[in-house]
């Protein structure tokens, strides 16, 4: 049997539980953050969006204009909430960026910069629209004074954006969370990019994580993003370890892996344990056949 590393015979401890956090449901549902920016939270809790979508307002006070970071799904309370944000800081909205197409992010994106009279930023022509502007990596998005860096961080999928602000902080998106881990969910979710995404935003040494979903990560950043990067290296183990034992399929694995978590995630669980699988398979460390996963010959201890 292939013994997994000591490191990883457990799982990795996650910083932000002795953090004091806020408790899930009890996060403001609107909060300056700094002197840049303010969470406003979309009123779409879930087991996947956590305590709702957190849309940024992001400018200057006294600046007369901002822009907004995911509006999140197509709620009137939501749309009004954010309005009154804008008016509090006496600015316009000169830009409507979205990290990404799914629709707990993008859905309210083209209706709201039709009221704003505003353009979408995006990385995806189908969220930015026709008279939208596409943004890459190393984008920067000037508004006055105003400069946000976009930052490709591609895994959870492949459109996905990060956005980075003048004062350190870095507006992640779906790819690192405040509570739990991102999923990396097959078919769009890979693996790979994913890992290489989260090694490229420690790089940045960022002072301060706005996650799409979940409260603000201050304390200590680089220590959730090796925590992240741990958490998926122990999957990985966990993998291996099952396969191991024999041939199996995807939803078998969940079953083995995930036997201590919530049965309604099972299903999210299997696309992400997908994603990871195709990942063991470009590596060659795992095969595949009639839809079941074996280890390798070569791999086996």
């Amino acid at each position: 049997m292939s013994q997994k590393p000591a490191a990883l015979s457990l799982p990795p401890p996650d910083p932000r539980e002795s953090w004091g956090l806020p408790a899930f449901g009890q996060l403001p549902s609107v909060v300056e953050l700094d002197e840049l920016t303010t969470r406003v939270i979309a009123n779409n809790p879930s087991p996947l969006t956590l305590d709702g979508t957190n849309t940024y307002v992001v400018g200057a006070a006294g600046s007369g204009s901002a822009v907004i970071i995911d509006p999140g799904p197509s709620l009137e309370e939501h749309l009004e909430t954010t309005k009154s944000v804008l008016a509090q800081h006496d600015a316009g909205c000169a830009y409507i960026l979205v990290t990404h197409h799914h629709p707990d992010h993008a859905e309210a994106a083209r209706d709201w910069a039709a009221f704003f009279g505003c353009k979408i930023a995006a990385f995806s022509p189908e969220v930015a629209g026709e008279d939208g502007l596409l943004i890459m990596d190393g984008t920067t998005i000037r508004v006055g004074e105003l400069h946000i860096v976009t930052v490709a961080t591609p895994g959870h999928c492949d459109d996905h954006l990060s956005f980075s602000l003048s004062n350190g902080a870095l507006l992640t998106g779906d790819h690192i969370l405040g509570r739990g881990t991102a999923m990396v969910a097959w078919p769009e979710g890979r693996m790979d990019a994913y890992l290489s995404s989260l090694r490229k935003v420690a790089s940045m040494d960022p002072v301060a994580l706005y996650p799409g979903h979940g409260p603000e990560l201050r304390q200590d950043p680089l220590a959730v993003i090796d925590f992240y990067l741990d958490h998926r290296k122990y999957r990985e183990t966990q993998i291996l370890d099952a396969l191991s034992e024999g041939t199996l399929a995807p939803s078998e694995l969940v079953s083995l892996i995930y036997k201590e978590v919530d049965q309604r995630l099972w299903p999210a669980a299997e696309l992400s344990t997908r994603a990871a699988l195709l990942k063991l398979e470009a590596e060659g460390t795992v095969g595949s056949k009639q839809g079941k996963y074996y280890l390798k010959k070569e791999h086996h201890g």
